[in-house]
């Protein structure tokens, strides 16, 4: 019992120790990016299948589509796109179902609706836009990602 009582307070003791010493290396890091934690404004863009939407894949409709990822590789490639991707739906989804989400780095939500009007899905009325303003962590990117050009 003695022993067990002596084990306890050697095992506390270095436990104590190490809770209460100094961060160095990457935890001195970890700190340091914990406080540089900001949040800021981007705008959100929700596409949901628009009047003439179908399943049907004509080669009118890969065109389509072929202009629509054409466009967003422009908008990402100008920095004004930070993050694009469809939502999985399954075959009995509503006719208007959500489709995908853009993630934009613009100045205003008026900016961000002229890009997703520009988009051949919209235009020919295959998707429907709408575009919320959002508030999330300040540096969203992903490897490879351009930074809009900023007015000087």
């Amino acid at each position: 019992m003695k022993m067990l009582c002596i084990v306890l307070l050697y095992t506390s003791l270095i436990f104590a120790q190490q809770s209460t010493a100094p961060a160095t290396g990457s935890e001195t890091q970890s700190i340091e990016q914990k406080e540089e934690f900001s949040m800021r404004s981007y705008f959100m863009g929700f596409l949901k299948r628009g009047p003439n939407w179908t399943a049907e894949r004509t080669p009118e409709i890969e065109e389509i589509g072929k202009g629509h990822m054409a466009h967003i590789g422009k908008m990402a490639a100008a920095g004004d796109l930070i993050i694009a991707g469809p939502f999985v739906q399954g075959e009995d989804a509503p006719k208007d179902a959500l489709a995908g989400i853009f993630i934009f780095d613009v100045p205003t939500k008026e900016a961000a609706i002229a890009l997703m009007k520009d988009d051949p899905a919209v235009k020919a009325g295959r998707l429907t836009i709408e575009v919320l303003e959002w508030y999330g962590p300040a540096g969203l990117t992903y490897a490879g990602h351009k930074p809009p050009m900023k007015d000087e």
